[in-house]
């Protein structure tokens, strides 16, 4: 299975999370326009069609590099 680069998961992962505070906060049709495009993004990348599995998939897939590139440098 092909995954995206935790590097650029990392990256989703944290637009989502800061543009949903921020449109909590301060709700503007320019920061929903990019929260969108973000959850899009993040959710192609992983293969999901809502953003919370889209998170799951992403810290999983995460977890899962990690795991191999310390067994890797064992």
């Amino acid at each position: 299975m092909i995954t995206a680069h935790p590097s650029l998961l990392r990256d989703l992962i944290e637009r989502c999370e800061t543009l949903s505070r921020r449109m909590a906060v301060h709700p503007s049709a320019d920061t929903a326009r990019q929260f969108e495009d973000a959850t899009y993004t993040l959710c192609i990348i992983t293969g999901t069609r809502q953003l919370d599995m889209a998170l799951f998939v992403a810290r999983h897939q995460m977890a899962a590099a990690v795991r191999q590139h310390q067994a890797f440098h064992r």
